[in-house]
């Protein structure tokens, strides 16, 4: 059975909950800064201003990236990958960042959404990509090839995922779809691995996590979102009272204990 920590509250302090090197892969689907006075967008054929809500307006979008993906590279194990979300709003900052923390940069997976809604106004291209950066530590990092080729009919998988974008499940306004995690975590993860969300939003990962026997810890900063992802996760227990680092601790214990009781049996036959 899966462990599944959903926390409430700003990932930049959460994180600081976490202990060095624990985490296996992580998926972050930040905010892009989309939202203000000043971005515009279109809704029932007529512009207004773009408010995806207050988590979306950042002042400084770069430090704000600094900050939480840095504490990402601090829990995420040698052999771990992170796998960021973007579009072209925020996307460079994270690139340059990436580049400034001597990560490994695996891939920019491109991911194509054949039917994205079409473009009204005429002075630009209609939008139907997302970018997606893969970066590990090092060179030395989990990596499924055979699964990725499996999930890609047999043939070696290439970074441009062509996969449509789906019906939302719930009210967040970007929501992934759990076949575009599903990929991820698959390729990224091992069973009983632990998956990281910093963004949890309406609780996607967690359920994919969940559903592939990976253990998931995630963080969402708005309180509408958090109760929606506890109740699509399925969770029954509220985490926010104690410290995730105690319970990681008290496990990994636990599974050196048995290990080592596994160990001493067979040295006694």
């Amino acid at each position: 059975m899966s462990d599944i920590y959903l926390k409430f509250g700003d990932c930049n302090t959460l994180l600081k909950e976490l202990p060095d090197k624990c985490i296996n892969m992580i998926f972050a689907d930040p905010p892009y800064n989309l939202s203000g006075k000043n971005f515009l967008t279109v809704k029932n054929g007529k512009i207004t201003k773009c408010n995806k809500g207050d988590w979306d307006i950042i002042e400084d979008i770069h430090l704000f990236n600094e900050k939480w993906v840095k504490e990402c590279i601090r829990v995420l194990k040698d052999d771990g990958t992170i796998w960021i979300s973007g579009t072209l709003h925020n996307h460079p900052s994270i690139g340059v960042l990436l580049k400034k923390l001597n990560l490994w940069i695996i891939n920019d997976v491109i991911w194509f959404k054949r039917n994205a809604p079409p473009l009204l106004s005429r002075n630009r291209l209609a939008p139907s990509t997302e970018l997606i950066w893969v970066a590990s530590k090092s060179k030395k990092y989990f990596f499924d090839y055979e699964k990725a080729k499996a999930l890609n009919g047999g043939k070696q998988m290439r970074n441009l995922w062509e996969i449509n974008a789906q019906r939302h499940k719930t009210i967040h306004p970007t929501e992934k779809p759990e076949i575009l995690l599903e990929r991820i975590i698959l390729i990224a993860s091992k069973e009983g691995d632990t998956v990281l969300d910093p963004f949890t939003g309406s609780g996607t990962t967690g359920v994919v996590a969940n559903k592939l026997n990976r253990n998931f810890i995630g963080f969402e900063i708005n309180s509408e979102y958090y109760e929606i992802a506890q109740k699509r996760i399925g969770l029954k227990n509220d985490f926010n009272n104690y410290s995730l680092t105690d319970q990681i601790l008290k496990k990994e214990q636990l599974t050196l204990a048995l290990e080592r009781k596994e160990l001493y049996e067979k040295k006694q036959k």
